[in-house]
């Protein structure tokens, strides 16, 4: 064989899109904690610092991560109502969540300005500020929406059957009336009825508008 032909094929040239990708193969394999640029840059095969010249931080790694689960949000067919519209997107955003493990946590934990959190903040307001008619009340309306999904989600990615026997115990042992009786509802594990439940909820409360 000439040498040509015994050679290893070039390595593709490393992009911040290709670390990314790489890093949320590893949060869906091994979760968030697992996450740093060493652990990244070792998967990659390179150097810790290759892997830092394209992602600047932990910290940015993470934002890009966040702004890619966004980007699987798809706006195709979004209903004409407005209500149904803002209902629709959070309906999408928190399947993006649930489509990688510990994806609500590592969303909750980041503030990524990029553009396709953006697109998806940007469609929500608006869909808001229809709805509900002044900006400010659309902007606000947007954090209870994303505020209640991340946190819903997180306890959903998270939820482990341990916790709900020793709460059914602690309300059991003490003078807890109003929630041994919501005890089957606080228990329950139907994450999506009690999604739809709260963004309802927060949706159909007629709009309060923040002086």
């Amino acid at each position: 064989m000439t040498k040509k032909q015994t050679d290893p094929a070039p390595r593709p040239r490393l992009t911040p899109a290709a670390v990314v990708a790489e890093a949320l193969r590893l949060l869906d394999e091994s979760g968030l904690d697992a996450v740093t640029t060493r652990a990244v840059a070792d998967r990659i095969g390179v150097r810790m610092n290759t892997v830092l010249w394209h992602v600047k931080t932990k910290t940015r790694l993470l934002e890009l991560m966040a702004d890619a689960v966004a980007g699987t949000i798809g706006y195709a067919e979004l209903p004409g109502d407005a209500g149904e519209r803002a209902r629709e997107l959070m309906r999408r955003y928190r399947r993006s969540l649930l489509a990688h493990r510990d994806g609500a946590a590592l969303v909750a934990g980041t503030y990524a300005p990029d553009p396709h959190t953006l697109r998806f903040a940007d469609t929500l307001v608006g869909a808001l500020t229809d709805h509900h008619d002044t900006p400010k009340t659309a902007a606000w309306t947007a954090y209870a929406l994303v505020y209640f999904a991340l946190g819903l989600t997180q306890e959903e990615q998270a939820a482990d059957l341990a916790d709900a026997h020793r709460l059914r115990e602690a309300v059991a042992d003490g003078p807890y009336p109003a929630l041994a009786a919501a005890l089957p509802a606080l228990t329950g594990d139907d994450f999506a009825a009690r999604f739809e439940d709260g963004v309802d909820r927060i949706l159909g409360s007629g709009g309060h508008r923040p002086g």
